[in-house]
This record gives C-alpha cells, structure tokens and sequence, in this order.
C-alpha cells in the first residue's frame, strides 16, 4: 500500500500554492510515495479577497478535519501573519478537536513551509509558533535541518526559508519565489516523504 503525504496549504496571493506544487513534486519523486495537494477553507468571503487583490483560488479540493486520519504523513504551509500562522490555517487546526480526542495524527510526521513579507518577518518565529499545533496532536515535527547543503548558506542572493522548513519571500506581493526557493520546496517533500515512508515501514 502506498504511503500517502498529504500536503495541506492556505494560499492568498500565490506564494505558498507555488511552494506547496513543488513540495508535492519532491514527495512524489519518492517510490511508493502517494503526494496530494490540499486547500483548508478560506474563512473571508469574496469580497473581502477581491478587494485585496487576491487571484482566484487553485483547483486544489478543500480538506476537511477528518480526512487528516487518512495520510501517514503532512507538510503544512501558510503565510505569516505578525510571525504566527495564518487566521485560516489556525481556524482549521481550532477544527480537528475530535482528531484530537482519539489521537488520531499521533506519532505521524509533518513538516512545515511558509511565506513571509521579508527576511525579519517571521520565518523562524511562523514554524516555531505553528509546532504546538503539532505537539498537542502528538505528531512528529521533521525539520529540514541543513540536508539541503550548500544552498542553506546562500547568502549574495534573497533566499526564504530556514532549518525549520522551505520558505519565500513575498515583498510587496510582486515577488514570486526563486528557482532555489523551490529548489528548497522540492527538497523538502522528498525529505519528508522518505521519512514518511522509512516510518510507516517500521510501524
């Protein structure tokens, strides 16, 4: 049976969604390994994104809480907002209560990837702050560490992203993320996917 990482992302502006493809680009480069991409709710209504400036949402299927139970593994990512998740993304993870109660996503891997402003706008604090929805689930935090080598100690270009997970910069908005930013992302989803599935082995 396959093992199946579900990759499970809030998007506004397109930033994250990016990211998010290429994380399920690198699980499924993974034999065995069953990637999906999935949207939580969007929690503003139309006319609030339109006035934002947000494009139209990605044909990616809304996530309910309980079809979390179904995978064996996750990637979670969001934007950040003042170095916390995203509204959207913390008002899903308010909703997995009964998840909770059964321990339903204990001892399962998850990984965690986000999109700031700019390079002193959360992206260490965004993960730090979103691992104690991961601790009270009982989930196993993967980080990416420094298996991504050399690129981790670019520095003569803007680069998102830390041992904590993949990243982006999204500056103003006009900014789309770099050919290593999604280097990154693709790293990351095969790392977590073989973890994943080295975990679901031994199981």
């Amino acid at each position: 049976m396959a093992t199946k990482v579900y990759i499970v992302y809030y998007s506004m502006y397109g930033h994250v969604e990016k990211l998010a493809n290429e994380i399920k680009k690198g699980a499924a480069s993974v034999e065995g390994v069953e990637a999906k991409l999935w949207q939580v709710p969007e929690t503003f209504d139309d006319e609030v994104l339109w006035k934002w400036g947000a494009p139209p949402k990605s044909d990616a299927p809304i996530i309910t809480p309980t079809e979390l139970a179904e995978a064996d593994g996750f990637v979670f990512g969001f934007p950040t907002r003042f170095g916390m998740m995203s509204s959207q993304f913390k008002a899903f993870f308010d909703a997995t209560g009964s998840l909770w109660r059964a321990q339903k996503l204990a001892g399962k891997p998850a990984g965690i990837f986000n999109s700031t402003g700019a390079q002193c706008s959360g992206e260490e604090t965004t993960p730090l702050t979103a691992i104690t929805q991961l601790a009270h689930h009982g989930m196993i935090f993967v980080p990416i560490g420094y298996t991504f080598g050399p690129n981790m100690f670019e520095i003569e270009k803007a680069k998102g992203g830390s041992p904590y997970g993949a990243g982006t910069y999204a500056g103003d908005g006009s900014r789309q993320p770099s050919e290593l930013e999604l280097k990154q992302a693709f790293h990351q989803g095969k790392h977590i996917a073989t973890v994943t599935k080295k975990l679901k082995g031994s199981s």
